[in-house]
Formats: structure tokens, C-alpha cells, sequence
């Protein structure tokens, strides 16, 4: 029998960011796994015009939880929507829904959070510092919590190269940064956000640390736990393999491979690739969060959740697999082949993204204007080109993540949980994942058509000839205007031209005499 499943039996749990990525994942974990929990609360607010049960029914229909209407089939009447709001400084809850939730909720996780890394500090401190705040303020208030569970980032100190499972001290309190975005003009603090952060890469990250140094100041008697997952792609078991709905982290890298906008990226081919499925993500949050109430132990733990240390695949292998596979499942109608490279030079990058990313751009934006069709290629690349940017970060550099603590949970799991909640990481095979990945991507995300697969091949073969084609027609243009007007260079290409000829002939000679 699963200890972890019958701890959740029963249990009222407030889940955050319940309408994300690995919320998502998680509501549906818990509620296959869980049958008879009592009820999951989620904080959401109306978007595109769609009450909250139209929000909660949309998520529930979707392919993801098909498995779990099987063991739940009364799914809908254990979720419990209740109207929030983040970036208000009381999270506009109602008192009738604050109440509820004082006198009821027994786990925690709170997975919301901005995850732009260009967005405003004044708005990632709202969001990752002070929702967070809030949310505790009121952890402290509930009179039946067991524990509470906070889901962070493994890049929070990514400006350490060895990184502990320790929270690590802020320069400037979390406090004098809420207290001074309440004062400071949006100039003022664009300005200062440089010196604030430091050698740490975005606000994302920079908030994300505050948050955690806030939780330790501030915890009071709550039972609680952080995990710091790294960088979060589709699952990898559960429910099924490849699942993924949003554009985050390597997926848009993907996309953007496999349509043909991307060719070349910055990146360091050795640095490590740190992917974990959400599935892995999800089943240690679980572990946690049944641990921790169990055990309570005196000071937060941290929870590192990282496949770099026990299970490293470097970006150069992931770009080589990402390739490959998008050879026998390709997307369709892609702009161009899908091919790319790794440069890790910042004058060639520059060179590469005008030849082969901008100039392509401003080409089909032409031909687009001589057909009577709105522009809109450039503008899609500039955007491409700046979220990638944005990532080169972490794509060229490595760190190294001790994990006791979550090694120590996993000696403390049964052997039915570690089946059922396992976030083991070594035994994941790099090349079916990311397959799965892929097309997990076509299938989930894109909705496109297994059985147009031949169909996208020709294209792509379609688009290859094209490429030779334009290569061909380039080589002739040099010749005609560089080659055939100097002697000089009439001179070298021919000693090229006999060089060769020389090599074929002694090749064909030898291979003459073998036989």
C-alpha cells in the first residue's frame, strides 16, 4: 500500500498556479493517485472572458486528466475554484473564501510565480515576493495545516558554481526590496534593478531568492520544505510520455527548431543540458510534502531536483537528438529544413543571426508585400531572437547541485512509493525522452496530425532542394562577379580544382590495386 497516497486520503490542499504548466500536473497526480482526497482548492481569476468553473472545466477536459476520470469519476466536485489575484497586495480572496480556507486546508503548494526573466522587478517582487508573503501570512492563521510547500528554482544562487541545499542570504533584505517598490517610481527602480541583482542574470531568479530567505524569516511554526527544481520539460512517465502546454524553457527552442526559424544558437555544446520531466518535479513535491508533515522537521529543508549531478546530458547531445528526431517526426509547414548550430563566439553569433536568421526575415517579408499579404516575418524573428537571449544564460553555463536531502527522501519511500512517486533521475534515457518530447510537442501542443507525417517529410525535402538550389545560384553569382574577373583567383580555384582531382585519382588508383 502507498503511504504517500493514503496521507493525501482525506486532505484539503490549496494548490497555486493550479492553472500552470506543472500545477496542472500536479492536481492530476493527486487526484489519480488520491482518489478520495476531500478537496483541492486552487486560486484563479477570469481570463479571455471565462468564469472560473469555465476555467476549471476547460483544464479538466483536456487529455491530461482522461486517466483520471477512470479512478475519479466524480472529478469535478473535488476541485474547489476560489477567485484570487497575486499582484494584489491582499490576493483579493473574499472573506467568505478566506475563511473556508483558514478552517480547512491541510497541505500547501504553492507553485505560482512570474517565470518572464525580463519582466519588471517591481512586478517579479509582487508576484514571487509579496503573493508569497501573503500566502504565508495566512499559513500562519490555519488551524489544521500540516505543511507547507514551496516551489522555487534550482537557478535562485546560480551565481555560485556549487550550489548547497542551504538557503543562501540576500545582500539586501527581503523586506527594505518590498518596502522600497511601495515608494520608488517604475524609472527609479529600472535604474537601480542592475546594482540590486548583482551578478545574477534576471529578476526571476533574484525575486526567487528573496522568497526563499522571506520563508526562512518568517515561517514561524509552519512545517515547511522548498523545492528547487531546474529547468522543467514534458513528462517523462506519467501520465503518458511527452506531455507539454506551454512554450517555456527548451519546448520553444524546439518549436523553433523544428519550423526552421532557429539555426544557430549561442551556447557552450559542453555545458550541461539540466532538464527534468515535470512528472519527476511533481512526484518529489508529493514526497515532500507528505514528509514534512510527517516529520516536521525544525528548520525548512530544501529539495534540489536536478538531473545534471546523477544524470547529465550536455547541450551539443540534446541538440544532435533534438535533430535527429526531427527528421522522422518533423512539424509541419516549417519555414525552413530544420538544422542548427552552436557557437559559443559572440561575433559569429551576431554574423549568423543577420545571415541566417534576420536576412531570411526580411526576404519572405518582401516576397509577402509583392503578394498583397501583410508583413509579419520580422517582427517574429526580432521576438525569437530576444527570448533566446534571454536564455543564453543558462545555456553556457554548468553548475553543480548537491542533493542529500532528496536522495535521503528517497531512502525514506517505500518501495510500492518509489514506483508510484518515483523522482529517481538515473535511470532516464536521454534519446527516448527526447523523442517523446518532440512529439509530445506535435501531438499536445501544436494539435498536429501523426498521419501527416509523410506529408511534412516532403515538405521538408521540398524546402532542402530550395536551400541547394539558392546555394547553387550564390556560388555562381561569386564566381561571375569575384572569381572569373581576377586572375588571382582564377589561378587558386584551379590549383583547388587539380588538388582534388589529384586526391580522386589517387583514391580510385588505390582502391584499383586492393582489388
Amino acid at each position: 500500500m502507498s503511504m504517500i497516497s493514503a496521507f493525501y486520503s482525506g486532505k484539503s490542499i490549496l494548490i497555486t498556479g493550479a492553472t500552470g504548466f506543472m500545477g496542472k500536473v500536479l492536481m492530476e497526480k493527486l487526484l489519480r493517485t488520491s482518489p478520495n482526497l476531500k478537496t483541492i482548492y486552487i486560486l484563479v481569476r477570469p481570463k479571455a472572458g471565462q468564469t472560473l468553473q469555465e476555467r476549471v472545466s476547460q483544464i479538466l477536459n483536456s487529455k491530461l486528466f482522461e486517466k483520471v476520470k477512470e479512478t475519479c469519476p466524480n472529478v469535478h466536485e473535488k476541485i474547489r475554484a476560489i477567485y484570487a489575484d497575486l499582484s494584489k497586495s491582499d490576493l483579493a480572496i473574499s472573506k467568505e473564501d478566506l475563511q473556508e480556507l483558514l478552517s480547512c486546508t491541510n497541505i500547501i503548494f504553492h507553485c505560482a510565480a512570474t517565470v518572464r526573466f525580463d519582466v519588471h522587478l517591481r512586478y517579479a517582487v509582487q508576484l514571487n515576493v509579496i503573493a508569497t508573503q501573503q500566502l504565508l501570512l495566512m499559513a500562519n492563521q490555519m488551524t489544521k495545516l500540516e505543511a507547507f510547500i514551496h516551489m522555487s528554482t534550482a537557478y535562485s544562487n546560480c551565481n555560485l558554481k556549487h550550489i548547497d541545499e542551504v538557503i543562501y542570504a540576500c545582500p539586501v533584505e527581503p523586506k527594505k526590496i518590498i518596502d522600497s517598490m511601495e515608494w520608488l517610481d517604475d524609472s527609479i527602480i529600472e535604474e537601480i534593478t542592475p546594482k540590486l541583482i548583482g551578478d545574477l542574470p534576471n529578476t526571476y531568479v533574484y525575486t526567487k531568492a528573496l522568497a526563499e530567505m522571506l520563508l526562512q524569516q518568517e515561517k514561524g511554526n509552519i512545517n515547511m520544505a522548498i523545492i528547487r527544481p531546474s529547468i522543467v520539460g514534458a513528462s517523462w512517465q506519467e501520465p503518458f510520455p511527452g506531455w507539454v502546454d506551454n512554450i517555456n524553457g527548451p519546448t520553444g527552442l524546439i518549436i523553433a527548431t523544428g519550423k526552421g526559424f532557429l539555426r544557430c544558437l549561442k551556447a557552450t555544446p559542453k555545458a550541461v543540458a539540466d532538464l527534468v520531466p515535470v512528472d519527476t518535479v511533481v512526484n518529489l513535491t508529493l514526497a515532500v510534502g507528505w514528509y514534512t508533515a510527517l516529520h516536521r522537521p525544525k528548520s525548512p529543508l530544501i529539495y534540489h531536483c536536478t538531473s545534471g549531478t546523477i544524470n547529465p546530458c550536455n547541450w551539443g547531445k540534446m541538440g544532435l537528438q533534438i535533430l535527429e528526431t526531427l527528421q522522422k517526426i518533423p512539424f509541419e509547414k516549417a519555414f525552413r529544413q530544420p538544422n542548427a548550430n552552436y557557437t559559443s563566439n559572440k561575433l559569429l553569433s551576431k554574423y549568423w543571426n543577420a545571415v541566417s536568421h534576420r536576412a531570411p526575415a526580411i526576404l519572405y517579408d518582401f516576397y509577402l508585400q509583392l503578394t498583397g499579404r501583410k508583413p509579419k516575418m520580422t517582427k517574429l524573428m526580432n521576438r525569437l531572437l530576444k527570448t533566446i537571449a534571454l536564455t543564453e544564460y543558462f545555456i553556457n553555463h554548468s553548475w553543480e547541485w548537491s542533493t542529500y536531502n532528496t536522495e535521503m527522501l528517497m531512502f525514506e519511500l517505500s518501495p510500492e512509493d518509489q514506483k508510484i512517486f518515483n523522482f529517481d533521475m538515473r535511470p532516464l534515457n536521454w534519446l527516448e525522452y527526447i523523442e517523446n518530447y518532440v512529439l509530445g510537442i506535435k501531438m499536445y501542443l501544436l494539435k498536429e496530425d501523426i498521419a501527416a507525417i509523410p506529408e511534412a517529410k516532403q515538405h521538408n525535402k521540398r524546402l532542402r532542394n530550395i536551400h541547394y538550389l539558392l546555394n547553387t545560384v550564390f556560388c555562381l553569382i561569386i564566381w561571375r562577379f569575384l572569381i572569373a574577373r581576377s586572375q588571382m583567383a582564377r589561378n587558386v580555384w584551379f590549383f583547388i580544382v587539380s588538388l582534388c582531382y589529384k586526391f580522386l585519382s589517387y583514391f580510385r588508383a588505390s582502391s584499383t590495386l586492393k582489388v
